[in-house]
């Protein structure tokens, strides 16, 4: 299984990819908004994980965009925003799921 990462903060962002490949996942890492981007037209992932609050553009546009584009992958927001509005944007902009941090490594962590 392939997933990119869209995480712009400096210890949070490798500890998940870190944690994700000792579980065998082969993960990409991006720290802001138009890498992830340009990585999600690119590449066929088997999940995105979005924090919104990145550089450039934010997850948030990420999604849209990406779901505008007809891209179907599945997308997670892990972020920090939790309001109920805010976890309800994600969802109708597109994403699957919406985690919000802080969070136990196991909650989003891909089934397999």
């Amino acid at each position: 299984m392939r997933l990119l990462i869209a995480e712009d903060h400096p210890s949070l962002g490798p500890d998940l990819k870190k944690g994700l490949e000792h579980c065998h996942y082969a993960v990409d890492l991006v720290a802001n908004g138009e890498d992830a981007l340009a990585l999600g037209f690119e590449v066929p992932y088997d999940l995105i994980i979005l924090d919104i609050l990145l550089p450039g553009l934010d997850g948030l546009e990420v999604c849209r965009q990406l779901r505008e584009q007809n891209q179907t992958m599945p997308i997670l927001f892990l972020t920090a925003l939790g309001e109920v509005d805010q976890r309800v944007r994600g969802l109708d902009l597109g994403a699957d799921d919406y985690l919000t941090k802080p969070f136990a490594f196991r909650e989003c962590e891909p089934h397999r």
